[in-house]
């Protein structure tokens, strides 16, 4: 009997879906990084990975229209470009799965370090790793209810953070103090800071494009998800240019105690003892369930790839017989997780940010190979829609993945090296078609199921 997903999802469930995976309270959790890169210019940073991603959402939008099902930027690179180009991008986008947990983790770690300073950070991350691991291979998962029910009460804190900045900025300076240039461009900040920092800040978009997964329970998609997915981006921007912005000018600058937890002393600054335990309350258990569910992922999106070959089946594709959940997988993102003990906000998240930039570089380039295949099957397309824009966004894009920091584009090199070895072994020298990578399309809607 064939099953087919029934199509329920209107325009605001697919951009509730959307802020919901966003995480919006993580601009808090890495303003201190940004601030400090940027030389106190965090809201120009934010406004600059803004830009990119609305570029990056149109041609994901284009893409939607094209390919009107469950897809991901593998999916859209593969029917676009080439199915061996569309299997490296994957490839990348599993060096995002792998890795977030570990970022996750670390700051919601470097937070709590901050707070009970007598305990080590490798205390709290490994704590982190345990708890949720276990709760995973026991198959708890967070469910979309919760979902929303978490992003309410983000904003409800992210609401009281601006209203209390707000508060503490016309105390100290009078309602003139809340105009001012200073926290887009002041004389420690530059262009080169700033993208360095846009760099960075792109790491609280990473799931706007989430809602594509959801094309086939949308009603009228080819209108609906491209609509979502520039909503998402430009909501969430919103957001984080304005918290940012209040927040820098609360404390000016960039230089910082502890840059890692930087928001949890302004937080307690403006509003106290109370408001600041409110707000670490909020981050961490932000932190924990979103670390919940990003190592769900993970482990799915290796089983998946373990049962369809593309990773080894013996080790990767199997499920455990008691809790029917990838074990190994869980485990193996655990061990991965233990390397923040090592990094440093600012290097994890350029880690995660690599495979992303690489990933929406190559969809701004699908579109326009798209463009390019159906002139030639004769349909006329938007020549701004399909080539201007994307290539813009693409050119921007490419530009942010440069100024990462230099060991992530190392490590993100290495790992494409890797991903080609792997493409030659299993097309045997690339003489045959490479595997569908399907998992990137399912992983994220099976962890949350």
């Amino acid at each position: 009997m064939t099953t087919t997903l029934t199509r329920t999802l209107k325009l605001p469930s697919l951009v509730l879906f959307g802020l919901a995976y966003l995480t919006p309270i993580i601009v808090l959790g890495i303003f201190g990084i940004i601030a400090e890169t940027t030389g106190g210019a965090a809201p120009a940073a934010y406004l600059v990975a803004l830009v990119a991603m609305l570029f990056t959402a149109h041609s994901y939008g284009r893409m939607a229209v094209a390919h009107p099902v469950a897809g991901s930027a593998y999916t859209y690179v593969r029917r676009s470009i080439d199915p061996r180009v569309g299997f490296l991008v994957g490839w990348a986008v599993l060096l995002d799965y792998l890795f977030l947990p570990m970022v996750i983790w670390l700051i919601g770690g470097s937070y709590l370090t901050a707070q009970f300073p007598g305990l080590p950070i490798g205390v709290w991350i490994v704590g982190f790793i345990v708890i949720t691991t276990l709760l995973n291979i026991l198959g708890i998962k967070v469910a979309d209810k919760a979902n929303y029910v978490l992003m309410a009460f983000q904003l409800l804190v992210l609401v009281f953070f601006v209203a209390l900045a707000i508060g503490n900025v016309v105390s100290a300076n009078g309602a003139g103090g809340l105009a001012s240039g200073q926290p887009f461009f002041n004389d420690t900040a530059s262009f080169t800071t700033i993208s360095a920092g846009a760099a960075i800040a792109a790491y609280s978009f990473l799931g706007f494009d989430a809602v594509t997964t959801l094309t086939e329970e949308t009603i009228n998609p080819r209108r609906t998800v491209p609509r979502a997915i520039m909503l998402v981006a430009l909501i969430g921007g919103g957001i984080f240019v304005a918290v940012s912005y209040v927040t820098q000018l609360v404390h000016p600058g960039g230089v910082f105690e502890d840059s890692a937890s930087a928001a949890s002393s302004i937080a307690l600054q403006i509003g106290g003892q109370l408001f600041g335990a409110v707000f670490l309350a909020g981050l961490v258990v932000a932190q924990f369930a979103s670390g919940l569910a990003a190592q769900a992922s993970a482990s799915r999106l290796l089983y998946a790839m373990g049962r369809d070959s593309v990773l080894p089946k013996a080790v990767f594709g199997k499920l455990s017989e008691k809790f029917h959940t990838p074990v190994a997988n869980l485990v193996i993102t655990g061990i991965v997780g233990l390397i923040a003990i090592f990094l440093d906000v600012a290097t994890s998240t350029s880690f995660i940010n690599f495979g992303a930039f690489t990933a929406f570089t190559l969809v701004n380039a699908s579109v326009v190979f798209h463009y390019v295949r159906q002139r030639r099957a004769g349909q006329q397309l938007n020549p701004v829609s399909y080539v201007v824009v994307p290539v813009i966004g693409a050119i921007i894009c490419a530009y942010l993945l440069s100024r990462l920091d230099s060991n992530a584009i190392t490590l993100g090199v290495s790992w494409l090296v890797l991903g080609v070895l792997v493409l030659a072994l299993i097309t045997r020298g690339f003489k045959a078609a490479p595997p569908e990578m399907t998992a990137t399309e399912k992983a994220t809607v099976e962890a949350a199921a």
